[in-house]
């Protein structure tokens, strides 16, 4: 059994789950963003109250959905689904490219995904999101961080507070 597995199956049954449990009770808080998203905070992205994020479930629920500064010439998709006992996600970047990434730790309420290949990326030449971070600060507030690479390098850090839209 990997390493990756035996830490799976340890953490499981610390939370009392099964093996495949932890995972999908993981992808099960995904789910429960659908809906609409305001930025928290003026930052150098958005001002408070802009809709920031939209989530929606497809494929009878087994993946979410997440469409980023909806409406503007920025926008883009992320599809988050289960691959086995793994959460993944694909991002579909304005750059033209599409990093997959990996949950590769789960601490709390935070789920760390790093860069598990993609496509239109050279990962040392190709500017592209490298890393990914959710923090679940409760059902209806998120943080996340998104980290990129240019040229093999620690490039774009984009940090993003969001409060779910209320009216």
């Amino acid at each position: 059994m990997s390493m990756r597995k035996v830490l799976m199956v340890a953490v499981a049954a610390v939370l009392g789950l099964g093996a495949a449990a932890a995972p999908t009770k993981t992808f099960d808080r995904f789910k429960g963003l659908a809906g609409d998203w305001v930025a928290a905070e003026d930052s150098e992205y958005a001002k408070k109250g802009d809709l920031i994020a939209r989530y929606h479930l497809t494929g009878g629920g087994s993946a979410v959905v997440e469409d980023l500064f909806p409406g503007t010439p920025h926008e883009m998709t992320t599809v988050y689904h289960m691959d086995g006992d793994d959460l993944v996600l694909t991002h579909y970047c304005m750059t033209g490219n599409q990093p997959h990434m990996r949950a590769r730790a789960t601490e709390g309420d935070t789920v760390a995904f790093k860069f598990d290949g993609g496509t239109n990326i050279d990962p040392q030449k190709t500017r592209h999101m490298h890393d990914a971070s959710f923090q679940f600060v409760s059902e209806n507030e998120i943080r996340t961080e998104w980290s990129g690479l240019a040229d093999g390098k620690p490039g774009m850090n984009v940090k993003i507070h969001l409060v779910r839209k209320t009216s």
